[in-house]
C-alpha cells in the first residue's frame, strides 16, 4: 500500500512550482473543463460508507480511465503527466487535485483552498460510481449522498458546468452549457432558470436542479448571487477534492498550505511552522 507523502518544505516548494506550471498548461491549452472534470472524476468514486475511493490519483489505471463515465480523460491524465515528470515527488492523488483548483482559478472562479498530501493508489472501484447526466434527483443523491455530501453541494458543484461542454463521442451528448464555456461565472444557474435556449445543453441532471424543490432554492440564489455561489463553491470543491483524504495535521483556516514540520534532534524535540501563502488575484468580468 502506498504510503502518504511527506510535506515538507521541499514538497511544498515542489507544490507550488506544479501550480505554476498547471497555471501556464490550463491557460495556453484552454483545457480548464478537462481538468476539472479530471479532479472530480478522481475524487468522485468515494464511499463514506465503506471509505473506498476517492482524491486518490487511481483514475490513471488504465481499468478506470476506461470506463463509460471517463471518456476522453486519458488526455488530460497525459498532460498532467507532463508537469508530474517535472516534480516526481509530487503524488498523483495531488497533481489531479491541484489541477482541477488551477482550472476553476483561471477561468475566473474563487480560489480554493488546497491542502496537499494525499497518497495514491492503484486499486479502482467498480464502474458505476460517477453520475448519470440521463437521471433524475433520486440518481443525484444516491450518488452524492454516498460521497458524504449534500443537497447544497449537488447545486453548488453543478454550477461547474459553466466550464465546457459535451461532447457525444464522450457522453452521447453535444454542447455547452453557457455562452463562455471557458469562464467561470454562475451563468449556469441563470440560463438553467431561463428553460431550454437554441444552442445550449440542459441535461436531465441540469433539469433536475430546478425542478426539485430542495434544490431549486440554491439554483435560484446563485443565480442572483455570483458571491453566494463562489463561497458556497469554493467550500463543496474542497470537499469532494478532499473526499477519502484527512489533512494530517491540518486545521480549517484561510490558508492551503500551513504545514507543521516536527523533527527531533537528540532529545530535543523542534517546531517549526513552514508558511506558504497563494495569492491570486481573480478578475472578474462583468457581463
Amino acid at each position: 500500500m502506498a504510503m502518504p507523502p511527506v510535506v515538507d518544505s521541499v514538497y511544498l516548494k515542489e507544490i507550488d512550482k506544479a501550480r505554476r506550471d498547471l497555471r501556464a498548461l490550463i491557460s495556453n491549452r484552454s483545457c480548464a473543463p478537462i481538468m476539472l472534470r479530471l479532479a472530480w472524476h478522481d475524487a468522485g468514486t468515494y464511499c463514506a460508507k465503506t471509505k473506498t475511493g476517492g482524491a486518490n490519483g487511481s483514475i490513471r489505471n488504465e481499468e478506470e480511465y476506461a470506463h463509460g463515465a471517463n471518456n476522453g480523460l486519458k488526455k488530460a491524465i497525459d498532460w498532467c503527466e507532463e508537469v508530474k515528470a517535472k516534480y516526481p515527488k509530487i503524488t498523483y492523488a495531488d497533481l489531479y487535485q491541484l489541477a482541477g483548483v488551477v482550472a476553476v482559478e483561471v477561468t475566473g472562479g474563487p480560489t480554493i483552498e488546497f491542502v496537499p498530501g494525499r497518497k495514491d493508489s492503484k486499486v479502482s472501484t467498480n464502474e458505476g460510481r460517477l453520475p448519470d447526466a440521463k437521471k433524475g434527483p433520486p440518481h443525484l443523491r444516491d450518488i452524492f449522498y454516498r460521497m458524504g455530501l449534500t443537497d447544497k453541494d449537488i447545486v453548488a458543484l453543478s454550477g461547474a458546468h459553466t466550464l465546457g461542454r459535451a461532447h457525444p463521442e464522450r457522453s452521447g451528448f453535444d454542447g455547452p452549457w453557457t455562452q463562455e464555456p471557458l469562464k467561470f461565472d454562475n451563468s449556469y444557474f441563470v440560463e438553467l432558470l431561463k428553460g431550454e435556449s437554441e444552442g445550449l445543453l440542459q441535461l436531465p441532471t441540469d433539469k433536475a436542479l430546478v425542478e426539485d424543490p430542495a434544490f431549486r432554492p440554491y439554483v435560484e440564489l446563485y443565480a442572483k448571487d455570483e458571491d453566494a455561489f463562489f463561497r458556497d463553491y469554493a467550500v463543496s470543491h474542497k470537499k469532494l477534492s478532499e473526499l477519502g483524504f484527512t489533512p494530517s495535521g491540518s486545521k480549517s483556516g484561510p490558508k492551503d498550505s500551513t504545514i507543521l514540520a516536527q523533527g527531533a534532534v537528540g532529545v530535543a524535540v523542534a517546531a517549526a511552522v513552514v508558511i506558504l501563502s497563494y495569492i491570486f488575484e481573480v478578475r472578474k468580468r462583468l457581463k
